[in-house]
């Protein structure tokens, strides 16, 4: 019997973009990138809960990279945001304040 992984669609916000594009951190930035596409094949590896629903991904490198999404069913998952464990509190109240503007239909 053949094997079928789930696969999400993986979406972005502007924010997410932004941050993302800004790392300075090239090795970080192919470790996030990694880390998403695993994510789209149903693999999001380490990862705590940010407060329900927004998830926080953990990238062991540099200064504790996280990134922040939410899942929708199966379908899609939007990625809300991105920073550090300097700045993890902020993240997540920004992360938790851009889903409540976000149409998620």
């Amino acid at each position: 019997m053949p094997y079928s992984a789930p696969t999400f669609s993986i979406r972005t916000t502007d924010v997410f973009e932004a941050w993302f594009a800004g790392l300075q951190d090239r090795v970080a930035q192919r470790r996030i990138q990694a880390r998403i596409d695993r994510l789209s094949m149903g693999n999001p590896g380490d990862w705590k809960s940010a407060g329900s629903p927004v998830v926080e991904m953990r990238v062991d490198h540099g200064p504790g990279y996280r990134v922040y999404y939410v899942r929708r069913g199966t379908i899609w998952v939007i990625l809300l945001g991105g920073g550090d464990k300097s700045t993890q509190q902020a993240d997540i109240r920004a992360a938790h304040a851009m889903l409540a503007r976000l149409d998620l239909e």
